[in-house]
């Protein structure tokens, strides 16, 4: 009897191979990829969470550079702010339209300094090349600093402590090689969705034009007009008739409130397919 021949298989071994790899019967929308990948909140989980205990022996706030807990050996640096790592600044400076003879820096009563910690996947992505499960010097301000500040040119303002950085990825026991997995020191059960908005419906209207395009539609049933114009309709309105785009200013009774969210999401939300709204014999009656 013929021995039925072994089915050759690819083992990725990289994690970018790792992250793009679609299960046999996955839909795309189970890849990494396909996620809203935002620094902000998101329906299914908030990867800002990620980034909290990225350093052993504190834990900062997912969107700021605030160290909102520390270990005993660390409680200096409770309620200070993390403003380089590795002598790279994790803050950068706020610049917009400027009044002719001002400073072009959008400084404010609550930010004199004008800065904004910069989104941790992009600052703290050279750290993670070079020096994960090592001890690199961070440098902190020298006292609490519940507001946003700049980084000092005087050395005393600040505090350096070497801590060590977490590695991102799990690695496996068995094979000795990292996975495609969040590692475990860095995410505890109910992390990823601890800071999405509750009830979920106030952020899923409240996130504005285009923001939940992985999720949602923003502007449906589109036709072009004789003009060369797109008509269509915003996916909150309540009703479809007349084709045109209400802006979402919070209060005009054209679009669907937060109570009707809240309230009603099941009936009032529409499925949208390829970009149109499906026939529903409900809608039909209410024309």
């Amino acid at each position: 009897m013929t021995q039925p021949q072994p089915i050759a298989s690819i083992h990725p071994t990289n994690l970018s191979a790792q992250l793009h790899y679609r299960a046999t019967g996955n839909p795309p929308s189970t890849l990494a990829a396909s996620a809203i990948s935002n620094a902000f909140p998101g329906l299914e989980f908030d990867f800002r969470n990620v980034w909290r205990r990225i350093f052993e022996g504190i834990e900062l706030h997912e969107a700021d550079n605030y160290v909102v807990r520390a270990d005993p050996e660390h409680k200096n640096l409770k309620g200070c702010r993390l403003l380089r790592v590795g002598g790279e600044p994790v803050v950068g400076n706020l610049t917009g339209p400027q009044i002719p003879g001002r400073d072009q820096r959008l400084a404010s009563a609550r930010n004199p300094d004008g800065v904004m910690m910069l989104e941790w996947s992009n600052s703290l992505a050279g750290v993670l090349d070079r020096h994960v499960n090592q001890r690199v010097p961070c440098d902190f301000t020298s006292n609490p600093s519940p507001d946003p500040v700049g980084i000092p040119e005087d050395p005393a303002k600040l505090q350096t402590v070497e801590l060590t950085i977490r590695p991102l990825f799990a690695t496996s026991e068995v094979v000795n090689e990292r996975l495609a997995v969040i590692d475990e020191q860095l995410v505890r059960p109910g992390d990823l969705t601890s800071s999405l908005c509750s009830p979920w419906q106030n952020d899923y209207r409240e996130c504005a034009c285009y923001y939940w395009a992985a999720s949602r539609p923003d502007f449906v049933n589109v036709d072009v007009d004789e003009q060369g114009l797109s008509m269509g309709n915003n996916w909150l309105s309540v009703r479809r008739e007349p084709k045109e785009y209400v802006l979402d200013r919070g209060a005009d009774t054209r679009l669907l409130t937060y109570d009707d969210l809240f309230r009603e999401w099941q009936q009032q939300l529409r499925f949208v397919v390829g970009g149109r709204d499906y026939p529903d014999t409900t809608d039909e009656a209410a024309r």
